[in-house]
This record gives structure tokens, C-alpha cells and sequence, in this order.
């Protein structure tokens, strides 16, 4: 497998609006670190459309399906005996994951256990090796335990998990789904549950199926990659914005507690912003407004971000257009998003890194791609609303497309060999007559 030395030096500045206003933070880089970069076989569980920087290099998000049986690893005495720490569990330990829960151990007040996939092995043997713009140079670093699985916390009699983290894809039309993997860690009535994920309505699901607890949004503006395994690059300023999502079985009061109560246990790390974004519908459908458009247009076209802008006529036939509805859409939902964030988001990818989107990177991989929430799901809200939305719904049709392709490449679509009754398009038997 080839690598490739380089240095960076920079000096990073990221603009966030918010719905109080736009948060500026500015990262300074003057060290010289030595990033490795390998080929394309990283591995991340991504909840971020990370902004990049020129040394971005591919990386793979996957929905976590995680197996029936379970291992646990144990740092000792870090976790062994009573703690008043929070006691976290992040489901998804890519490079997210892994920043997310080294964020929450570095600050003190959290006791992770992170559920790891394909990577445990490496990491159990030697711990995670992170190159981080924010912290560093680590080695061997782990979080307090580690696991191949979701614990079954009622079952195994374990500590009650104070909040559950989900750092994973969000495949809404693939099984299982986000609320059938963490259920057997969550404890009714006590565990909050952050979503680190894209798209709108991702609470409704969570809601319905753990109606007493806490559901929080979490919007990470984040660079960081895995690969090889145990491996973590972290060169995009880590921005996390929290927020309560409205769960109408429980109070307001006791919803944003929980999501501050995490704030304080993200934010007391030194080096990353974490921030209190009350108008979580503010923040989910400002993302929106890049991520239904610069995601889905680089998927079905297969062209990175700067080559969208270099063509001109893609940025104003498709990505524009769709920004435009989003915003339409947003509004009649009562979301004001100004002119000025349409204009800002489509030259917010630095240039010289010629951007793949996540999706994008999954559909070359033959992975399922995270299109329901975030296309899907403002489509339907817009056309409830009565709000046209033309060009988004020609672009739902082909993601669907796309989807079902990869549906089909591992076996959960069979395609008949001949045409059958059942069939709504599959047409008669024998040549087919034209009449005119």
C-alpha cells in the first residue's frame, strides 16, 4: 500500500453562522506535523460534511452494523471502581468517533466506551496512533474501554450509560436502523442520546422508540479520517454545535439540560469550540443547504466540488436551484436562511482540495449512501408545504437509483429474469408491438 509524506502549515479560520449570529474560529497551525496519508481504505463513521483543507484525502462512511457477540477491553484502573465521571458510550469509533471520544476522556468529566467495528483488534493490540490538528501527536491512546458490540446493559447488569453518542451514517432506508442498534444500551428515562449525524427528522425514530429520553443534535465541523486501522488524522478544527431536539413526552427544561450538561463534558477539553445552538431547526436546515445539494450533485455526477464550480453551468443549473428550494422550504417551516448563506456555501470548500462529499465517496465504494434524511426528508416537508421543489425531486429519483443499485449489488433486490404479472412496468411476453 503506497504513502506519502507531507507537511502542512496553515492558518484556519471557520465561519459558522448560527442563529444568534456567526461564530468565527480561528485555528492557528505553525507547527510542522508529519502526516502519512495512505491509499483509499480509511475508515470513518462520519456525523460531519467537514470543510477540508488541501490535504483532505478520501475517506469511507459506513452505517454500523455490529455483530451478536461481544468483547470488552478495559484500561484498568482508569475505569475500575466508583467515578463520578459521566458514563458515555459512542457508537461509531472511526475518526469522528475516535476525536469524539478523546475529546470527552481529555476533558475530564467523561468515561467513554467506544464501539469499535472492524478496527478493534488493531486498537485493542496497540491502542489509536493520532495525528491531530487540535491536540497533537498521540500514541497508543484508548478510550476507558473499548468493545466490538453494543452492550446489553439491562442483561449484563452494567452502570446505566449517561449518554448514548452516535457517530454512525444515518441509512434510514436500510436495516437496522440507528434506534434497533443502540437500543439494548439504552436505560428508559435516564440515558441522553446525541446524534453526531447529518440530515433532518433524524429525532423522530429515537423519539417514538425511547420517548423518555433526551434526544440531542449534534453538528460537528470537523476534518479527521482513519486509515490504516487505529490510524486517526485530525487536520479540520474540531466545531461541534449542540442542541436539544423538541421531544414532546418530556419538558424543555429537562431536554436542554442534557444537551448542556453535554456541552460542558465536550467543551471542557482544551483546544476544540463546542457551542450551545438553542434553534436546532436553524442549524439542521442551514446544513442542509450544502449537503442536499454539493452531496447528492457530486454522487450522481461523480465530480468533486471544484470541478462543479470551474463548469459554472452545474453550480447554477443544479446546485443553486437546490440550495434555493431548501431555503424556500425552510422558510414556509418557519427557518429564515439569508440570501448571503446560499452565496457562501457554494464557494465554502477551499478550492485546491477538489472535495469529494461523503456520499460521494461512498457510492464509489459501493456503500449505501445517506440520502433519505438528508433529501428525502426536505422533499417531503416541502411538498407537504406546498413549497415546489422541482429540481430536488428529480435528484430524490436518482439518488433512489443509485441506492437501489447497491441494494441490488449485495443481494436485497432480486431482478427476475422474465417479465412477471406482479411486475407494474414488466410488460407482456414475446416482441413488443408498436402502434401507431
Amino acid at each position: 500500500m503506497a504513502s506519502q509524506a507531507s507537511i502542512w502549515q496553515r492558518n484556519r479560520t471557520i465561519g459558522i453562522p448560527t442563529s444568534q449570529g456567526t461564530l468565527v474560529a480561528t485555528k492557528r497551525v505553525s507547527s510542522s506535523f508529519r502526516i502519512i496519508t495512505t491509499s483509499r481504505h480509511a475508515i470513518t463513521t462520519a456525523a460531519s460534511e467537514s470543510r477540508p483543507s488541501p490535504l483532505r484525502r478520501t475517506s469511507r462512511t459506513t452505517a454500523a452494523v455490529f455483530p451478536s457477540y461481544h468483547k470488552t477491553f478495559s484500561m484498568g484502573s482508569m475505569v475500575d471502581g466508583p467515578s463520578d465521571k459521566a458514563n458515555v458510550l459512542i457508537v461509531g469509533s472511526g475518526g469522528v468517533g475516535t476525536m469524539a471520544a478523546y475529546a470527552l476522556e481529555k476533558g475530564g468529566k467523561a468515561s467513554v466506551t467506544a464501539v469499535l467495528r472492524s478496527n478493534f483488534p488493531a486498537v485493542k493490540k496497540s491502542g489509536f496512533n493520532i495525528t491531530s490538528l487540535d491536540h497533537g501527536e498521540i500514541q497508543g491512546w484508548r478510550p476507558s474501554r473499548i468493545r466490538n458490540s453494543i452492550p446489553d446493559t439491562a442483561k449484563q447488569g452494567d452502570q446505566p450509560y449517561d449518554f448514548v453518542v452516535v457517530t454512525t451514517k444515518n441509512i434510514a432506508d436500510i436495516h437496522p436502523s440507528v434506534a434497533e442498534i443502540i437500543a439494548p444500551a439504552i436505560t428508559p428515562g435516564h440515558t441522553a442520546i446525541t446524534l453526531l449525524q447529518n440530515g433532518l427528522n433524524i429525532e423522530r425514530p429515537l423519539i417514538t422508540a425511547f420517548p423518555s429520553n433526551p434526544i440531542i443534535s449534534g453538528i460537528s465541523f470537523i476534518g479527521a479520517t482513519e486509515g490504516p486501522k487505529g490510524t486517526i488524522k485530525h487536520d479540520d478544527h474540531d466545531v461541534l454545535i449542540v442542541g436539544a431536539f423538541d421531544n414532546p413526552n418530556i419538558s424543555a427544561t429537562e431536554s436542554d439540560a442534557a444537551a448542556k450538561h453535554f456541552i460542558d463534558l465536550y467543551g471542557s477539553c482544551p483546544g476544540i469550540d463546542c457551542l450551545h445552538e438553542p434553534d436546532v431547526r436553524f442549524s439542521r436546515w442551514r446544513k442542509l443547504l450544502y449537503n442536499a445539494s454539493f452531496n447528492s450533485v457530486a454522487t450522481i455526477l461523480r465530480m468533486d466540488t471544484s470541478r462543479m464550480r470551474v463548469s459554472e453551468h452545474i453550480v447554477d443549473d443544479l446546485i443553486r436551484p437546490i440550495m434555493l428550494e431548501i431555503q424556500a422550504a425552510a422558510l414556509a417551516k418557519g427557518v429564515e436562511l439569508p440570501d448571503e448563506l446560499v452565496d457562501r456555501m457554494i464557494v465554502v470548500d477551499t478550492f485546491e482540495a477538489f472535495f469529494k462529499p461523503s456520499m460521494l465517496q461512498d457510492a464509489e465504494k459501493g456503500n449505501y449512501i445517506e440520502f433519505e434524511n438528508i433529501v428525502g426528508e426536505p422533499l417531503r416537508e416541502a411538498e407537504r408545504l406546498g413549497v415546489p421543489t422541482p429540481t430536488l425531486r428529480v435528484v430524490y429519483g436518482l439518488l433512489k437509483g443509485i441506492q437501489w443499485r447497491v441494494r441490488e449489488a449485495k443481494g436485497l433486490v432480486k431482478v427476475p429474469l422474465k417479465s412477471d404479472p406482479g411486475l407494474k412496468y414488466g410488460g407482456g411476453k414475446g416482441p413488443r408491438t408498436v402502434t401507431t
